[in-house]
C-alpha cells in the first residue's frame, strides 16, 4: 500500500476541477489579550495583525491548485472591499476566476471573521466569529447566468465538486440541473453537502462527502459506530441513486461505499489544531484523485491523509503534494523494508532531505560478505546520516567478474545487506557502472574504497559539479571476496 499510495500521489498529474458553490472570505484578527476590559468581563485586544484566506467554495478551489490541478470557480461575490480581497487571493493561488458573478450591491461577499487572542504573541484561541452574507436566493437572471457559464466551463473540466454551504447559490432547481448535465456530459459530479434533514436535491451525484453531523441529520440516526455509519451510506446510496458516498468520520476516518466496496478507511489519530477547512481538504482530494482515475478507496485515504494534515494547521489551510508524500513516507518509515525500487527511494530521499539528514551513497557487489564489507560500511555510515547502497544486479555481477559469479543471487545480497545496521537502504541496478544511479541519487557523500583511487571513482565529477564531496575509505588488507571464493575454491580441490 506505501508504495502504490506514493506512485498515485506522484502521478496524479493536472486534473481540471469546476468548483460550484459558496465562495467566502475568510478574515482572522489577530490581537494580544493584555488586560480585562474596565467596561464588562471581556478581554481587551490589541490589534497586532490581520490575515485573510480562502474560505467555503474558494477554500475547495485554492486546495485544487495547491495538489497541481486546474479549479475553475463558479460563484457568486459582492461588489465590494471584500470580494476584491477574495479575487486578488484566487488569483494568487493560481485559480480560475472568470467564473465568478457579481452580485448587486445589496448581496454582500460572503465572510466569517475571527476574533483571535494572543497570550504573549502565541497561544491562539478564538473568541469569536462574526460573519457577513446574504442566504437569499439569486434572481432568475442571475441563475440563467450561472446556468450558461456551468455548461461553458463543463466542457472545459475533468470534475466536478458542488461545495454546498445553503447559501442561496445551489438551490434545489439548480443542483439538479448541474448534476444533470454533468453526467450526461459523462463528468462525475462529486458533493459536500450542507447540513440539512433533506439530501434529496443531491440525487443522481457520482459521489456525496458529508461528515458525520450532516450525514446523520439525512438519515434521521446518529451515526456512533461502523454499523450505523454502514446503515446511513446504504440508505443515502439507495435513495439518492449515488454511486459513491464517503462520510466522514473525524478520527475514525472515513465510511466509503460504492457497489464494490464497503467498509470505514481509517485515518492516523491527530493532535486537531482547527478543523476550519478540512471538509474543503477532503472534497479537492478526492476530486483531483477521481479525475486522474484513481479507484475510490485509494481516493478516500488520500483524502484522510491531506484532510488530517490541514486539521493540524491553523484556518483554512492549504495541503501540497509535497506535504502529502512526506506524511506516507514519515507514517511507512520502517515499515517497508529497507530494499527499495528507485522510484520509492527517491520519494524517501527527497523527505529525508527535508529533515537535512546526510546522503550518503556507494556501491558494489557485496557476493561473499566478510569483514572488509564490514567495516567499509561502518565507514559509510560516519560519513553521514542515510547510507545508500547500490547494489549489481546478477547480470551486471557476470559482466564484471564473469559467468561464475555471483556466488550469492541478488536476493540473498540484498538480504544480508539490510540486516545490517549501518545500512539504511539498497537499490538494485543493472549497469556495470552506477553513474545512472549516482545522477538520480545524488548523494552529498560518495564513498568508495582507497583502491579506486588510481582507476577513477564513478560519479565523482558528477557529485563535485553541485558541491558534494567524494571520500575514499580505508581497506582491510587481504579481505577481498575474490580472495575468500578462491581459499574456498583451493580448500574444496584437496577434498
Amino acid at each position: 500500500m506505501y508504495e502504490k499510495l506514493l506512485k498515485v500521489v506522484a502521478n496524479l498529474g493536472s486534473p481540471k476541477v469546476l468548483v460550484v458553490g459558496d465562495f467566502m472570505l475568510d478574515v482572522y484578527v489577530y490581537g494580544d489579550a493584555l488586560r480585562i476590559s474596565p467596561e464588562a468581563p471581556v478581554p481587551v485586544l490589541k490589534v497586532c495583525r490581520t490575515d485573510y484566506g480562502c474560505g467555503g467554495a474558494g477554500s475547495v478551489a485554492a486546495d485544487v491548485a495547491a495538489l497541481h490541478g486546474t479549479a475553475y470557480c463558479l460563484g457568486v461575490i459582492g461588489n465590494d472591499r471584500n470580494g476584491e480581497i477574495l479575487m486578488r487571493l484566487l488569483g494568487e493561488a493560481g485559480v480560475e476566476t472568470g467564473g465568478l458573478l457579481v452580485a448587486d450591491d445589496n448581496r454582500p461577499t460572503i465572510s466569517k471573521q475571527r476574533l483571535i487572542g494572543l497570550a504573549q504573541h502565541r497561544h491562539r484561541q478564538q473568541l469569536m466569529r462574526m460573519d457577513q452574507e446574504s442566504s437569499e436566493p439569486l434572481s432568475d437572471a442571475q441563475y440563467g447566468k450561472i446556468l450558461e457559464s456551468y455548461e461553458q466551463l463543463l466542457a472545459k473540466a475533468d470534475i466536478v465538486c458542488l461545495q454546498d454551504y445553503n447559501k442561496g447559490l445551489l438551490s434545489e432547481e439548480i443542483c439538479s440541473q448541474m448534476i444533470k448535465l454533468g453526467r450526461e456530459s459523462g463528468k462525475s459530479v462529486l458533493v459536500d453537502p450542507c447540513l440539512t434533514r433533506d439530501f434529496s436535491k443531491y440525487t443522481g451525484a457520482s459521489c456525496i462527502t458529508p461528515n458525520r453531523k450532516e450525514a446523520s441529520a439525512a438519515v434521521g440516526f446518529e451515526i456512533t459506530s461502523a454499523d450505523t455509519a454502514a446503515s446511513a451510506a446504504e440508505r443515502l446510496a439507495e435513495t439518492l441513486h449515488i454511486e459513491a458516498v464517503v462520510i466522514t468520520l473525524d478520527c475514525d476516518g472515513a465510511y466509503l461505499k460504492t457497489g464494490q466496496v464497503a467498509e470505514i478507511v481509517p485515518t492516523r489519530p491527530r493532535s486537531v489544531y482547527d478543523v476550519t477547512g478540512a471538509g474543503d481538504t477532503v472534497l479537492a482530494t478526492l476530486a483531483v484523485a477521481l479525475a486522474a482515475g484513481v479507484d475510490h478507496k485509494t481516493a478516500v485515504q488520500l483524502a484522510n491523509i491531506a484532510g488530517g494534515i490541514e486539521v493540524e494547521k491553523f484556518g483554512a489551510a492549504t495541503v501540497t503534494i509535497e506535504e502529502i508524500i512526506n506524511e506516507i513516507i514519515a507514517d511507512n518509515r520502517g515499515k517497508a523494508g529497507k530494499v527499495r525500487a528507485l522510484d520509492d527511494l527517491l520519494h524517501e530521499l527527497k523527505w529525508r532531505r527535508t529533515q537535512n539528514q546526510t546522503i550518503v551513497f556507494t556501491n558494489g557487489c557485496f557476493d561473499v560478505v566478510h569483514r572488509g564489507h564490514i567495516e567499509f560500511l561502518k565507514f559509510c555510515k560516519g560519513q553521514g546520516d542515510i547510507v545508500v547502497v547500490g547494489l549489481n544486479s546478477d547480470g551486471s555481477v557476470k559482466s564484471i567478474k564473469g559467468p561464475q559469479r555471483p556466488i550469492n543471487n541478488q536476493y540473498d545480497r540484498a538480504a544480508v545487506l539490510a540486516a545490517m545496521e549501518s545500512v539504511d537502504y539498497i537499490v538494485v541496478f543493472d549497469e556495470p557502472e552506477p553513474l545512472n544511479l549516482v545522477r538520480k541519487v545524488r548523494p552529498d557523500v560518495l564513498v568508495k574504497g582507497r583502491d579506486w583511487a588510481e582507476k577513477g571513482v564513478v560519479g565523482r565529477e558528477f557529485v563535485e559539479s553541485y558541491g558534494a564531496k567524494v571520500v575514499l575509505a580505508p581497506l582491510v588488507e587481504g579481505k577481498s571476496s575474490s580472495s575468500v571464493i578462491e581459499k574456498m575454491k583451493s580448500l574444496w580441490k584437496k577434498f
